[in-house]
């Protein structure tokens, strides 16, 4: 492998950056975040080391599932601005050298799309079999609702022809039947348009329930992956190096068919939710072994494949892969109260108010999450350590508006407080407290470590690139790994304790020839004869350390 080609699989040492146009920055004073907004900190993703822009959805919406109810396409809502706003910020983008993407939501539509108002008002119409339906009365079901505080069933009765439409999510959101040739045609459709508008993917939103075909006719649709594997074609002819990031939230095994198992022909990348919930459950246990576990466990996939890795995203902060006895420590650790809670499930809280606001646990949780292998994926406001609204409705409590100055509704909007579409953090993560602007003239400021965290990542390929390897040493607090490629290696250590800890390392193949050269602090530390080093951790410290060699010409 060579450096070079780290610029055709992209992704694969990439950052993504994941933000919400509505909540991000109102240019025209409205109260609503919009494009002309986004356009005007596309800069300030570039400072930061931003490459790969994802957008949450901007198209119309009926608002019952802040925007993941679409009722056009090929749309954009209106108050956010126009398709032309959209391609100026692309274009924007693009010349700063981020890629963009945006959420495909073809699960489901709203109930108020013009398919579904068509389909519910007569078996005859044309787009009734857009969607599933069902003429006797359904079983119980509630323990299938992905919504249990909100559902009770996944088919809801439609009065006008007196059928149930299934769906898997809120009964707004009537699901698509992905058996009809004609559904599938029109996504790849709404895919075409907008990567000829310039997208360079898509982030593909329940991608399991897409494929699903619980009460279609499966037998017209036996080879779901096909026609997966189809899109991805479609995603390569279109832009060359477009990807499909997709939401599985399944086992490992299941996964890999998702990649497209050893041919790795479908989704480009996947989100590593196992991991993730592994770091919690190691954070509240001080223990990295879950976390060691999860890595582990991962299966071999195709080099072209890649996971994304995160410490949160929009949604709700899962933890349905741990057991209930896991998931009651990580509660008890980061969520005791109920209403940090949801669906049973999962938190809905943002890190730095889960481990009370102390700098050096949050900077070594995102340091952890950069030198871990895969490509991080990075929530708007992480990077300057946002909190939540625990007053907001469900998945709302992490979408509260970017907080950008110390001033009048955290510099997001000039508009009163009640046309904004939600309250800014208010307590000590409000914006008096924490913004964008200070942290810019602070070079002590997580802004800062960021930029510095994402810097070294990009210098460093073999964390995307490279085989992965833990590294024996007695301290059960301590996760301490080795990521090498080509000629590059990196070793990195963390320690999820207070306690302060003297690592032992061997290194193979290493001697007093080599040096570790810290990536995010002065220093260096020579090995000896064996390949052994003993080297300190404060506590919740972290320590990058490239191993260089007297004959390396690779800056350090």
């Amino acid at each position: 492998m060579r450096i070079t080609d780290t610029a055709d699989l992209w992704w694969k040492n990439a950052v993504v950056y994941c933000l919400d146009v509505e909540t991000y920055l109102d240019w025209d004073g409205d109260g609503i975040g919009d494009f002309a907004g986004l356009a005007q900190r596309i800069d300030h993703l570039a400072d930061l080391g931003v490459t790969c822009l994802w957008l949450m959805p901007f198209y119309p919406t009926a608002e019952r599932d802040d925007g993941y109810d679409i009722t056009d396409f090929y749309g954009v809502d209106p108050r956010l601005g126009t398709h032309g706003d959209l391609v100026e910020v692309i274009r924007t983008a693009k010349d700063r050298g981020m890629r963009v993407i945006a959420d495909l939501v073809v699960n489901h539509t709203s109930r108020r799309h013009p398919w579904f108002r068509s389909a519910e008002s007569s078996k005859d119409s044309p787009f009734r079999d857009f969607y599933v339906w069902r003429s006797d009365p359904p079983p119980d079901t509630s323990d299938q609702v992905v919504f249990p505080d909100q559902e009770d069933s996944i088919w809801t009765l439609s009065e006008p022809t007196g059928e149930w439409y299934l769906h898997r999510f809120y009964k707004e959101q009537p699901d698509l039947d992905v058996t009809n040739p004609r559904v599938r045609d029109e996504v790849a459709t709404i895919m075409g348009f907008w990567l000829q508008l310039g997208l360079d993917g898509f982030r593909v939103d329940a991608v399991p329930f897409f494929l699903e075909t619980q009460g279609a006719d499966d037998g017209a649709f036996p080879d779901p992956h096909q026609y997966l594997r189809a899109l991805r074609q479609l995603v390569g002819r279109r832009t060359g190096d477009g990807v499909l990031l997709g939401e599985v939230n399944l086992p490992f095994e299941q996964q890999l068919e998702f990649f497209g198992g050893p041919d790795g022909d479908e989704l480009t990348m996947q989100f590593d939710f196992i991991g993730m919930q592994a770091l919690y459950l190691a954070m509240a246990r001080t223990d990295a072994g879950p976390l060691v576990t999860a890595l582990e466990s991962r299966p071999a996939l195709h080099p072209d494949s890649q996971w994304g890795t995160f410490v949160r995203n929009h949604d709700e902060l899962t933890l349905d892969k741990l057991s209930d006895d896991e998931r009651a420590e990580v509660f008890a650790a980061f969520g005791p109260e109920e209403r940090m809670q949801v669906y049973g499930r999962g938190l809905r809280r943002r890190l730095p108010p889960m481990l009370d606001g102390d700098p050096r646990r949050v900077r070594m949780v995102y340091s952890l999450l950069f030198s871990l292998p895969g490509t991080p994926v990075l929530f708007y406001g992480e990077e300057i350590g946002m909190g939540e609204d625990l007053d907001a409705e469900g998945r709302l409590a992490v979408r509260t508006p970017m907080q950008w100055t110390s001033g009048r509704n955290g510099g997001f909007s000039p508009a009163p407080p009640s046309r904004l579409p939600g309250p800014v953090v208010s307590g000590g993560f409000a914006p008096e407290h924490v913004n964008v602007a200070d942290q810019r003239n602070d070079p002590g400021s997580l802004l800062s470590f960021m930029k510095l965290l994402i810097r070294r990542y990009r210098e460093s390929p073999e964390l995307g690139w490279g085989a992965f390897r833990v590294l024996d040493q007695p301290h059960r607090e301590v996760l301490a790994h080795l990521c090498a490629w080509d000629d590059g290696a990196l070793v990195a250590l963390h320690n999820l304790g207070p306690e302060p800890r003297t690592v032992p390392l061997t290194l193979e193949d290493c001697g007093p020839e080599h040096r570790l050269v810290d990536l995010l602090q002065p220093g260096s530390t020579t090995l000896s004869d064996d390949g052994s080093a003993q080297l300190q951790l404060e506590g919740y410290g972290y320590r990058w350390l490239r191993v260089v060699s007297q004959d390396s010409r690779r800056l350090v």
